[in-house]
């Protein structure tokens, strides 16, 4: 398998852990203040994360050179998680998932300014199509549910959070100077948690934690190792592996995921028409993991 396709394949397992997230964190999120759900879930991945570091390939002071990158990543994700709750606030769950959907065309802009990647005409079509087809999930294809979508004042703020969610994946790649996925996925997490852990600390101080019921502690622990420790790794070995767009562009399959994660959960499966964007989803990704450079060099004439 070549390092491109293990690059897919992380992100293909990626979209679906962080699909469990939304399942079982719509079952716990009226038992806790979601600042306060995630800056334990950060804590406890740095924790999980740097034990999984030292236990491997271990943490050299090469890696400590220039600690303000790993400020930089944890302001990016750090920011993007309080504006996504502080968006959440107002904005309906759905409104707010269709602005998500402009993450992979955002990561794409970011991959041109920072590293100079350039989309080519067919990864832009395979985006559009994704984008329409999550749209589809989204709005569990109800052109009325649509049609009533209005930009509102939380939408705004959440828009500004994908922002910095589509700075990250490029800002990887620009920042890295050859150390471990898992050691660079270390810093920017430890970052990350310092940062959400100061914009949350009263929700923490005012949460009862000991009269939380158990699918509470379920989603803390699954987000926590599942959905923040394994998804920050793979994400940081697929953006060195992969440009910016290709790998946003897995966000497209969340809404497909937590399709199956609700269904396995018992919590109803949605109409038939909704395979219709699946499958449109599916197209976009087939048409990304093709390999432009490989083909190029292919048709190229020989010396």
């Amino acid at each position: 398998m070549s390092e491109a396709a293990r690059g897919h394949l992380a992100m293909l397992v990626f979209s679906g852990l962080i699909a469990g997230s939304f399942a079982l964190g719509s079952m716990a999120a009226p038992h806790i203040a979601p600042v306060a759900l995630n800056s334990v879930r950060f804590i406890l991945a740095s924790c999980l994360v740097g034990a999984a570091a030292l236990a491997t390939v271990g943490i050299s002071r090469e890696a400590l050179r220039a600690p303000w990158r790993y400020l930089v990543l944890g302001a990016s994700m750090g920011l993007y998680f309080v504006l996504m709750f502080e968006g959440l606030k107002t904005a309906p769950p759905v409104s707010a998932a269709a602005v998500f959907t402009l993450t992979p065309i955002l990561s794409a802009g970011f991959g041109f300014l920072l590293l100079r990647q350039i989309t080519t005409p067919r990864m832009a079509l395979a985006l559009t199509i994704g984008a329409v087809g999550a749209l589809w999930v989204i709005f569990r294809a109800d052109w009325n549910a649509f049609a009533r979508f209005e930009v509102g004042r939380g939408e705004t703020i959440y828009f500004w959070g994908c922002v910095a969610h589509a700075a990250y994946t490029p800002l990887v790649r620009k920042l890295n100077r050859g150390e471990p996925a898992v050691v660079f996925s270390l810093g920017a997490m430890v970052a990350a948690a310092a940062l959400i852990t100061l914009v949350g600390w009263r929700e923490i101080v005012a949460t009862e934690w000991s009269a939380l019921p158990g699918i509470v502690w379920v989603t803390i622990l699954y987000t926590a190792l599942f959905a923040t420790a394994l998804t920050f790794v793979m994400v940081q070995y697929a953006t060195l592996r992969l440009p910016s767009a290709k790998v946003m562009a897995y966000t497209y399959l969340t809404p497909s995921w937590v399709i199956v994660w609700q269904a396995a959960l018992g919590q109803g499966v949605p109409p038939a028409l909704i395979a219709v964007g699946v499958v449109l989803t599916v197209v976009a990704l087939a048409l990304l993991l093709r390999d432009d450079e490989a083909r190029a060099r292919l048709r190229a004439p020989r010396a």
